[in-house]
Formats: structure tokens, sequence, C-alpha cells
């Protein structure tokens, strides 16, 4: 849902396999497998269809149905390269009969409406600038009872960014669209949602953050560097000294999601 339709992708293969090398295979957001888990904390998955919005390389998707016991998930990017990545996996890991993945191009959601129990999504909502129709197409496509439960990357307000986020926007190079979590929870309460949570992350990805830098500068830098070239990997050293910046001054947000479609 990235609103790019016809740019060159910002996940390419060379993105993916830094992203890769820095938290794991088929991951391209932090925290790994744990952080996801840290997502659907207390939600039962067990049997359950899943949406994955903005599914990446595919790392999380596998892992709802792998470690969770969901009984289908699809992965939906708007982006080839990772979804060609993705399917890949999915055939490594024997899981293509309960899991698929879609890509199209921005805009409305290719799914029927009430099609999934749950939508995920994962550090990828900031792409998309209509936080409003996103929640609509969202709450659309759960069935009723059903769970939004996602993590993301936000601004801690709404208005002009300080000069230290517009320099880290810059440095990612990538089409961010932050929004503060309130102006989430707004956009989830007008698209219908009940029962939101809201959970800051910050504490915890401003010290992740300073350890990934740490390994990028020290024992991953030639790994890394191998990869993708070490132009690459002393750009994005300067990208992460940037983020490092804005996490400290709690201006970049990370959290944590959650909504509920009612019943009736």
């Amino acid at each position: 849902m990235i609103e790019t339709a016809d740019a060159e992708p910002e996940y390419d293969d060379t993105a993916i396999r830094f992203l890769e090398a820095l938290w794991g295979e088929g991951y391209l957001s932090p925290g790994g497998p744990d952080e996801v888990d840290r997502v659907v904390e207390g939600l039962s998955l067990k049997g359950k269809t899943i949406l994955d919005i903005g599914c990446g390389a595919g790392g999380i998707t596998l892992h709802l149905v792998a470690t969770h016991g969901a009984a289908r998930a699809t992965g939906f990017d708007v982006e080839r390269p990772v979804i060609e990545t993705a399917r890949r996996s999915a055939a490594a890991q024997g899981l293509e009969d309960r899991v698929r993945f879609v890509q199209a191009p921005p805009g409305p959601l290719p799914f029927t409406d009430a099609s999934f129990d749950v939508v995920f999504s994962k550090d990828a909502l900031l792409h998309v600038s209509d936080k409003e129709a996103l929640f609509a197409e969202i709450f659309r496509v759960l069935k009723p009872g059903g769970v939004f439960a996602a993590s993301n990357w936000m601004i801690g307000h709404d208005g002009e960014p300080s000069p230290q986020m517009k320099a880290y926007v810059a440095a990612e190079g990538l089409s961010f669209a932050m929004a503060s979590p309130a102006r989430y929870a707004e956009a989830m309460r007008r698209a219908g949602f009940t029962d939101i949570m809201i959970r800051d992350r910050n504490p915890w990805y401003r010290e992740v953050a300073r350890e990934e830098l740490s390994r990028l500068k020290g024992p991953l830098y030639a790994q890394a560097a191998a990869a993708v070239g070490a132009a690459y990997v002393d750009k994005n050293i300067k990208t992460w000294e940037a983020m490092q910046k804005v996490l400290d001054s709690g201006e970049h947000r990370p959290t944590h999601l959650r909504g509920w479609k009612p019943v009736g």
C-alpha cells in the first residue's frame, strides 16, 4: 500500500539482503519473531485466517502459521521483489498449502468483505498517508469479532517534524508518512474499531537500535559489506545514527496497536 505505484521498489534485493543480515531471514523490521510474538500476545491465532499487510520478505507471515497455528495466512505487499522472496521461503518451508503471497498496486485491499479473522501488520503502515482510508479498508476485510494487531513506526506528535526527524527521514530515503499514536487511534475509531489499545515501544527500540548500530559498526560490518557492499553499509550506519537521535529524543515512537471489529 505504498503510494508510489510506478516507482522503483523501495525494498529491492539489496535492501532485503541488508535488512535480513541485521534482523534475520525473512524479517525487514526489528525485533524478529520475539517482537511479533509481543504484538499478538494474548491472542489465540490457532485455526484463524490472517492477513499480513506489508508482509515484506514473508518471515512474519510464515511465523504466524508455523508457530502460532494459524489455519491460513495471506501476505500482502505492493512490491514485487519482497513477494518473490516470500514465495521462495514458503516453498522452502513446505508451507505453500497454508500461506499465499499477494502483490497488488496501492489502493483498496484486493480482498472481499469479512475475509479474515485477524489483520496483522509490522512496521509497514507508515508508508500510507491516508490513515482514515487505510483503517476503513482494514475494518472492511475483517470478520465481525475480528481483531487488528500491529506494530508501526510513528512520530510523537502531529504537525511539523523537528529538523532531526527531517534529517532522519531524508537519510532513510523511503516514503514515510509518519503520524502520531493519537491520529492512528482516531482513524481506528472512525473506522469502527472498539477496545483500542496503544503500547509505546520507544523505550525498547531505543536500546535495540543502539545495539544494532554497534553491530553494524563492529562484528556485523564485514558480513553485511560482503552481502551488499561497504558503501551501502556506510550509508545505513549514517541512517542509524540519525535515527538514534530521534529515538533518544522520543520523537520517533514505535508503537503497538490493537482494536476489535464489533460482532453486531
